[in-house]
């Protein structure tokens, strides 16, 4: 990527009416078998197009292929048992009906390489593709087999790191794994939370990429948020430890949210991912908002490591407003661009942050 400050979706986009209900979170589909799968490919392609249409730098598949961002990958394992299924309490937040592990998980065949391979065939840019990390996808799932969460995260993350190989073989440029778990299970990430999603990524040469948010604007997300006070503080358990990791992207939420921006002071060194676009909301952004946040970030981290981004995915919201936002996304950092390339902005941050 040589674009001075891309722009790129965290990852999901709202689905086609004609593909599942619109405006709704991992909603079913509405169709099935040979259909369904022309279907889910006619989204990507779409996805992918109005990325193109909205000026952004990096393309992803909107996750137009997968019901949930965690659980479609784990249909694909064996070990897992759909059907049995119980009410876990996801991110000590709210209840799901989740499956359950019951025998030893393996992949069996790949996941979303082909789907992949399609998207890379769509454009000439940089293309990214999202995972979910080891511990959020323990998080996700009842256990009935293994009995530790550490044992069953360094299982998925072995699994994750055969499905990122095979994407980075598919032409994938960016393979990004989003761990909201990292925002309220702070003992398990230090324990062994930041080494196993090292392991998911090891030995890639792509770019890797972790996403960290405070998740999509639902009423339970909303609520927690709403008791977190004025700084949102949650990221400095984990940016210390993912500045020393071997990921080279870490993307955080900043558009409406009360996170204090110099946070990222400590994360110096990698490439940041801001979040520029608030998906909790249906108002659009104004491209000189945008900007601000991006000009704002550039006080802590060096403009060559600066990606522009939403928040979080932006399944639930409307298909226009999605658009707009993604065209505000482009403009914005366009106007920020503009400002560092004539000299207005400074490249380079003072080197004393304080957090």
């Amino acid at each position: 990527m040589t674009t001075l400050l891309p722009t790129a979706l965290v990852g999901s986009l709202p689905k086609p009416s004609w593909l599942s209900d619109p405006e709704t979170l991992w909603a079913p589909w509405r169709l099935d078998g040979p259909e369904l799968y022309e279907a889910k490919h006619d989204a990507l392609r779409l996805s992918a197009a109005e990325q193109h249409n909205a000026g952004l730098d990096i393309i992803c598949d909107g996750e137009q292929t997968r019901q949930h961002f965690v659980t479609t990958f784990i249909e694909h394992l064996s070990g897992v048992d759909f059907e049995h299924r119980e009410t876990v309490r996801i991110r000590n937040r709210y209840d799901a009906s989740v499956p359950t592990v019951v025998g030893p998980v393996e992949r069996k065949q790949p996941v979303f390489v082909e789907d992949a391979k399609l998207l890379r065939a769509q454009t000439e840019k940089p293309i990214k593709w999202t995972l979910p990390g080891p511990m959020t996808m323990i998080d996700t799932l009842a256990d009935q087999h293994y009995g530790s969460r550490e044992k069953l995260a360094w299982e998925f993350a072995r699994i994750l790191n055969q499905e990122a190989k095979e994407l980075e073989a598919a032409g994938v440029d960016i393979i990004q794994f989003d761990e909201p778990a990292f925002n309220v299970f702070f003992d398990e990430l230090k324990d062994w939370g930041v080494a196993a999603l090292e392991r998911a990524a090891e030995g890639l040469s792509c770019e890797t990429a972790v996403h960290i948010c405070y998740g999509y604007g639902i009423k339970a997300n909303n609520d927690w948020k709403a008791t977190l006070g004025n700084q949102w503080r949650q990221y400095e358990e984990s940016f210390p430890l993912l500045q020393r990791s071997t990921l080279d992207i870490v993307s955080l939420e900043s558009q409406n949210s009360r996170v204090p921006i110099d946070l990222i002071g400590l994360l110096r060194g990698k490439k940041v991912m801001i979040g520029a676009i608030d998906v909790a909301s249906d108002t659009v952004e104004t491209p000189e908002q945008v900007a601000d946040t991006l000009r704002a970030a550039l006080r802590h981290v060096d403009a060559d490591k600066l990606i522009a981004s939403t928040n979080c995915g932006m399944a639930p919201l409307k298909r226009q407003v999605a658009r707009d936002k993604m065209v505000a996304l482009a403009e914005g950092a366009r106007l920020v661009r503009q400002e560092l390339e004539s000299g207005l902005i400074a490249a380079t941050p003072a080197d004393t942050v304080s957090v």
